[in-house]
């Protein structure tokens, strides 16, 4: 037999808000997501919404080794010119591409990462 919606509030309300602080952990941790969390107060804390990022700022935080495939990289996922490319590359930590979706954003990451960049999302 399933939980209703209703079972899951009231067992949450009947929770310690250090409890409720660990479920969060918890949820975070199975789904892979971030919950935002506001509690005006303990009597007042319920489920916290749990919320997933959809849009993804695509930052180049090194060249590594590899500067000439890093900026061929760069101009092929941009379309910069070479200069353009190369001075992006040069002025690292630099945003490559800004409110990309998760799947652009992790594509591009692999894509730079394998010519040999280190790449943040975030």
């Amino acid at each position: 037999m399933a939980l209703s919606k209703d079972d899951v509030l009231n067992a949450i309300a009947e929770m310690s808000v250090m409890d409720i602080v660990e479920l969060i952990s918890d949820m975070e941790e199975k789904f892979g997501v971030t919950a935002a969390v506001a509690a005006a107060a303990p009597a007042a804390a319920g489920p916290a919404a749990v919320e997933e990022k959809d849009e993804f700022d695509v930052v180049l935080a090194s060249f590594g080794e590899k500067k000439v495939g890093v900026i061929k990289a760069v101009r092929e996922a941009t379309g910069l010119g070479l200069k353009e490319a190369k001075d992006l590359v040069e002025s690292a930590p630099a945003p490559i591409k800004e409110g990309a979706s998760k799947a652009e954003a992790e594509e591009l990451k692999k894509k730079l990462e394998e010519a040999g960049a280190t790449v943040e999302l975030k």
